[in-house]
């Protein structure tokens, strides 16, 4: 862990997306895309959380010590980087994973203890364990296989694991140990860093420095069940009609995941998402935080790129730079030029805009408006 860190907490995500049914059929949409052949996990939070209450999130939570324990060793392939393949050379380490934990006394190096956090935490808040029997079994190409349900304890036993691994996240690393298995940490691929931004002035909030991964199955939705404490529904639906159920204000999204989501639209195919994501995160990311604009109507989040992002961010929110403005949102879009935003005019009221080309062999989000479906060619986007 970064015991340096004072205005954020590190965290970790998974968008994990499984196969349709049994047979890996394309199931019908209710968006205009048409069939998706995969659904992706979305857990809604508790009212009662601190933090995005009642929101749908991808599962994920806050690293621990456990997550860095050096009894992983025993367990997992030799380090540097425990089989880990390593980002191309020119390619983006946002700060989350440059961060050299050797020289904060952590043993296991970022890439892989960011990858355990999310694993345990799916299981935690999902019920979903993420193991293979071992690193030979990860190597296998395309989406990733589930340990079989034969393999694992009787279901009374798996739920006191879990209860157990709520309450003392190092018993993760004695399960896995049980089942002779390791964390799949092969599996999940870097596909992103959000940093949560900075409070209006006035308002308090958690902060949360996230690593964002990808993580595709073979397997039809695997059996899922919410833990009523953090997590108190969750369901699977392709990216479009997780977008429409948000447009039809069924379901809440903060910001990060309808963006991600948007970016999801991009693929109707599992074995695609898989390869390009997988691909993809040997280029590495880049650290995103949005910088709020407040307009007379509404608010904007300003993301890298955009022409009216700050040169110099205040990442902690020491220096209190708030930015507002007495236009609207449609006088600042109509001005714009080199765009990459979020409009916000209520919850369940956001839009993407973007036409700035995506680093890091990246994809912007899906062009789309209520009754068209755009290309992505021309990196300009809109839902």
């Amino acid at each position: 862990m970064n015991p340096r860190l004072r205005h954020w907490r590190e965290a970790a995500t998974v968008l994990l997306a499984a196969r349709c049914g049994a047979a890996g059929a394309a199931r019908p949409a209710r968006a205009a895309l048409g069939p998706f052949d995969y659904e992706v996990l979305l857990l809604q939070r508790s009212s009662r959380s601190g933090f995005l209450p009642t929101a749908h999130v991808f599962p994920g939570g806050t690293l621990e010590a456990a997550d860095f324990s050096a009894d992983w060793l025993g367990l997992l392939p030799a380090l540097p980087r425990c089989g880990l393949a390593p980002v191309r050379p020119g390619g983006s380490r946002a700060p989350l994973f440059a961060t050299d934990r050797a020289g904060l006394g952590s043993p296991l190096p970022g890439d892989v203890a960011f990858r355990i956090c999310a694993i345990r935490e799916t299981f935690e808040e999902a019920g979903i364990l993420l193991v293979v029997s071992g690193p030979d079994c990860a190597a296998e190409p395309g989406p990733a296989r589930l340990v079989p349900q034969h393999r694992l304890p009787p279901g009374p036993e798996l739920a006191e694991w879990r209860r157990r691994v709520q309450q003392d996240p190092a018993c993760f690393l004695q399960l896995c140990r049980h089942l002779r298995c390791l964390p799949n940490i092969w599996a999940l691929h870097e596909w992103g860093n959000w940093l949560t931004p900075v409070p209006r002035a006035g308002l308090g909030g958690r902060r949360y420095d996230t690593a964002f991964y990808l993580c595709c199955l073979e397997e039809g939705p695997p059996h899922t069940s919410q833990d009523e404490q953090e997590v108190t529904g969750f369901q699977w639906s392709s990216p479009p009609e997780a977008i429409e159920l948000f447009k039809a204000k069924e379901i809440r999204f903060a910001p990060p995941q309808f963006y991600e989501l948007c970016r999801l639209c991009n693929f109707s195919s599992l074995c695609d998402l898989h390869s390009f994501g997988s691909n993809r995160a040997l280029e590495g990311c880049e650290r995103w935080m949005a910088v709020i604009l407040a307009a007379s109507d509404g608010y904007i989040h300003l993301l890298p790129g955009d022409e009216l992002y700050p040169k110099d961010p205040d990442y902690t929110g020491e220096k209190k730079l708030f930015l507002s403005t007495d236009k609207n949102v449609k006088e600042l879009m109509e001005e714009g030029i080199r765009l990459h935003r979020i409009v916000i005019q209520n919850f369940n009221n956001l839009s993407v805009h973007v036409n700035i080309h995506p680093k890091y062999k990246h994809i912007n989000p899906l062009q789309m408006d209520s009754n068209i479906v755009g290309s992505n060619s021309d990196c300009n986007s809109r839902l």
